[in-house]
């Protein structure tokens, strides 16, 4: 294989400048100039390489031999993993059997082509976290791994032993990166048998560290059951739960429940789920659950007050404490944006960056909550080729340091 180096700029030795020679050593180039690369120390090059988005690290190990050393270096990953500027990519894919799909990047604003490794489907669970991605297949129980999907490393993991699938289920991962430990939550919903208003939910927890499960909450809710939403938010398990009854307002028709993750698996101390029930800010056709720097974030699709099955716009809450604080609507112009839309999309996030997709198209609105704007992303290349073609997809961080 050929080496590629680039050229560099070159600078004159300072001696010869001091002593006047330079115009009359002026014809041997090689011997009067120095590469600007050489004339930075490993060190101070990992920390140059390690800010570039997470695309121009892979373009940077071809430069030459030196750089591709570096970027595979451990001393380089520890440098990778103080950066804080890489921007979340978005993963969308289709609900045809090939996995491949294409992730954005926001800082180039550019589409790759991505493989994920071994899901088959969209059908499949996902939750990410830090560079982490979890996936479960809702037919399989045993199908349940964790990957970086950068760098393709996979962990499988064994179902807890009580655990079977459901209709209802909900997905949720968390990676502390300092202790590199990750916490697997999955909350599991079915209907009593001959009674449609009561349901069981119960939790299983998973810890990396101890690569055990726990079964810490096992309780019947009445009115209420769990859904496909949830996620794990400075160590508080939150999901959501949807009513059963047919009595009650509009605004009744959604709720939020939490449990912490940092209690005993025993049962005996622990209240009720629903005595820790959240209100929704307003009547809501659905909602996703975002954790964004540890802060609690809900996209939701805000319905009709004469007909609350029918969405009428998208809002964006923040929970503080047991209130949520409303930090955006979007836009008409952009809720228009998305065709024929209905109240079923997707929205992830993390950082500072929210996505919104609707499952009936490939379009990808972004919201900044730094900077309060909304904005399209670049066209997404992938096509739709069927008419009956859904669109999916999920948020992760790009991360080569990150280890399942």
């Amino acid at each position: 294989m050929v080496e590629v180096i680039p050229e560099y700029q070159t600078f004159p030795l300072l001696s010869e400048v001091e002593n006047g020679t330079m115009d009359e050593q002026a014809s041997d180039k090689d011997s009067l100039s120095v590469s600007l690369d050489f004339l930075l120390p490993d060190d101070l090059l990992e920390r140059i390489l390690a800010n570039l988005p997470m695309a121009s690290i892979f373009r940077a190990g071809t430069v030459c031999k030196r750089w591709l050393e570096i970027v595979k270096s451990e001393r380089f990953l520890w440098h990778l993993s103080k950066v804080t500027s890489q921007k979340p990519w978005y993963f969308m894919f289709t609900s045809s059997e090939d996995p491949s799909g294409f992730a954005y990047d926001p800082i180039l604003k550019k589409w790759y082509s991505l493989d994920l490794p071994r899901i088959q489907n969209q059908n499949w669970f996902m939750a990410s976290s830090n560079g982490l991605v979890c996936f479960m297949d809702n037919n399989n129980k045993n199908e349940l791994f964790v990957c970086n999907p950068i760098t393709k490393a996979c962990k499988d993991l064994k179902a807890a032993p009580d655990f079977k699938p459901s209709d209802y289920m909900a997905l949720s991962l968390s990676l502390d990166r300092r202790r590199n430990f990750y916490t697997v939550a999955v909350v599991r919903s079915e209907q009593v048998p001959d009674d449609f208003l009561r349901w069981d939910l119960s939790i299983h927890v998973y810890h990396s560290g101890t690569a055990m499960w726990a079964t810490p909450v096992k309780e019947s809710l009445v009115g209420w059951r769990g859904g496909d939403e949830s996620v794990i938010c400075n160590g508080i398990l939150y999901c959501l739960i949807y009513s059963t009854s047919v009595v009650g307002s509009s605004e009744n028709r959604h709720g939020l429940v939490s449990y912490d993750l940092s209690l005993t698996c025993g049962t005996s101390n622990r209240r009720s789920l629903v005595r820790s029930l959240v209100p929704m800010p307003c009547s809501l056709t659905c909602g996703r659950l975002i954790n964004l720097k540890e802060r609690l974030v809900m996209v939701g699709g805000i319905g009709k007050h004469d007909r609350p099955d029918i969405i009428k716009g998208i809002g964006i809450w923040e929970l503080q404490k047991t209130v949520w604080k409303e930090i955006a609507r979007m836009p008409h112009k952009f809720f228009q944006g998305f065709g024929e839309f209905d109240d079923v999309f997707t929205s992830s996030g993390t950082h500072d960056l929210i996505y919104i997709q609707s499952y009936g198209a490939p379009a990808l609105l972004i919201f900044d909550m730094n900077l309060k704007q909304w904005k399209w992303s670049q066209k997404c290349p992938v096509s739709k080729r069927f008419p009956l073609q859904l669109f999916t997809g999920f948020c992760f961080e790009p991360r080569l340091e990150v280890i399942p």
